[in-house]
């Protein structure tokens, strides 16, 4: 693989981002890439945002009057990506992150903030490379095999299942 720029940028004052989270960003955009045998050079860009920002994105983008954790917007489409006249590097798009969701999330499913974003940063690189999970099925069940086949190759293996037992 060649060489991958990742532009981080922290657009939000509520939640410290903790040491090591733009390097791990920077992991999960590697493992993707490679992963899926992306072989160009490539450009991606990850804005952390608070939930009114991606509330008012998630309204304009999808009609979606609601917080979410991520969105992602490539900039691709079946493989294509506009390219960076300067570089050469083929953009693949924009992930944004709302940082308190990722918070309440990390607490809710009881796993790691880097555990969180990790996830957060592969989901929407696989989106920025045209996978789908919207209409379930599937192309969800793929898109989810490949997000935890990246996490774990980079060490962040989901600790327990989806399955829970009666009380």
């Amino acid at each position: 693989m060649n060489q991958v720029k990742v532009i981080i940028s922290n657009d939000q004052k509520e939640t410290k981002i903790p040491t090591g989270i733009r390097l791990l960003i920077r992991r999960c955009c590697h493992a993707v890439l490679e992963e899926e045998g992306f072989t160009d050079n490539a450009e991606v860009s990850v804005r952390f945002v608070d939930n009114e920002t991606i509330k008012a994105l998630n309204t304009e983008f999808r009609n979606i009057e609601s917080e979410t954790d991520v969105l992602s917007f490539p900039l691709g489409e079946d493989g294509k990506f506009d390219t960076n006249l300067d570089t050469g590097a083929k953009l693949l798009g924009d992930i944004v992150i709302s940082v308190p969701k990722a918070v309440e999330q990390a607490e809710m499913y009881n796993h790691t903030l880097q555990r969180e974003i990790g996830f957060l940063t592969v989901h929407s690189m696989l989106h920025l490379l045209g996978y789908d999970h919207e209409d379930g099925g599937i192309e969800e069940v793929r898109m989810r095999e490949k997000e935890e086949t990246v996490l774990t190759k980079i060490g962040l293996k989901r600790d327990n299942s989806y399955y829970m037992e009666d009380e």
